[in-house]
């Protein structure tokens, strides 16, 4: 990686590099590093090649530098990927990256995430739904789909570890996929600019201020999906440590930067269990579909246990969340 990185470096004008290429920890699907050159140092992100094999895959990464522009144009605090000729995506060797200026600072600690990051977060992510609203009133939701019996057969037919995981939790798979759907039948007909991916190993902080990084899965979403999905990440959910305090600090940020009017949360709380397209994306991880590298398949593996766990972990705590969400919303 160090003879690419250097390579590209060397092309498009950064210089030639000082010291190894140290891979910085964090990323599920990509790779980052920490590139030093005589003048300056670079975060380095190198796209997972198979990503970047799907359909569509180059169309959504330039749409969301356009978006990744415009939040820059609305002071929305992001870490933006460098342009070179106005291009932001680069490549050399085969491979594809995002060069960004190295900014010093700390990602929150999911064990460790403070009532007043809640509510800076929540403002961020209300600042972002606030630039651009559309109505999109004849829109068919999308529902999820996924079937889990087929990954069973497939997984016990493979002597794959997450078979055990999937016919424990074939039950509890099924009841959450029905209130995701349930749930995005009932959303309101808005679509605005969201960063999804907006969870608290995307926003780094220093001296007490946030900035936004990670933004290559900027796009078009529904505000209250997006606002419910991320406001129980950032109030502990992830790590099975819910806080109604930051969940509240969270709602209270993002409505005072944005309120469409929908009062309605704790009857869609079946918006978290989205989790499960993500649980679907590591199953292929694992049985080798998406592909036949090793690490990606144990990478899949872990990442589905943990996955259902969160699943599991979200039906438990369904009732203390929508009183939350009754009450402040």
């Amino acid at each position: 990686m160090k003879e690419i990185i250097s390579e590209l470096f060397e092309r498009i004008g950064l210089g030639e590099l000082t010291e190894d290429v140290l891979p910085v920890s964090g990323g599920l699907m990509h790779k980052m590093y920490k590139v030093r050159t005589a003048n300056r140092t670079y975060a380095v992100k190198c796209l997972n090649l198979e990503i970047m094999k799907r359909p569509g895959a180059f169309d959504n990464y330039a749409e969301a530098e356009r978006l990744e522009r415009v939040l820059e144009n609305n002071n929305i605090p992001v870490v933006s990927a460098i342009s070179f000729s106005d291009k932001k995506m680069m490549e050399e060797g085969g491979r594809y990256f995002y060069i960004f200026n190295w900014v010093e600072g700390h990602i929150t600690d999911f064990d460790n995430i403070a009532t007043k990051q809640c509510l800076k977060a929540g403002e961020i992510l209300g600042r972002i739904h606030s630039i651009e609203s559309q109505n999109v009133e004849n829109e068919v939701p999308e529902l999820s789909n996924i079937d889990f019996k087929k990954y069973l057969k497939l997984a016990e037919k493979k002597e794959s570890p997450v078979f055990s995981s999937l016919e424990e939790n074939m039950e509890l798979l099924e009841y959450a996929q029905d209130r995701l759907n349930l749930a995005r039948k009932k959303l309101p007909p808005i679509r605005v600019i969201s960063d999804d991916d907006m969870d608290p190993k995307n926003i780094m902080w220093d001296n007490g201020k946030a900035y936004v990084i990670d933004l290559e899965c900027l796009g078009y979403s529904n505000p209250v999906s997006s606002c419910i999905e991320l406001a129980l990440q950032w109030a502990g959910t992830v790590t099975g440590s819910f806080k109604k305090e930051n969940l509240e600090a969270f709602l209270k940020g993002y409505l005072k930067e944005y309120d469409n009017g929908f009062r309605s949360y704790d009857k869609v709380y079946g918006i978290s269990y989205t989790w499960l397209e993500w649980l679907e994306y590591n199953i292929k991880r694992a049985l080798g579909i998406e592909s036949s590298d090793n690490e990606e398949i144990r990478l899949g593996d872990t990442e589905v246990k943990n996955t259902i766990d969160r699943i599991r972990y979200l039906s438990e705590i369904e009732d203390d969340v929508c009183k939350v969400l009754e009450r402040k919303i």
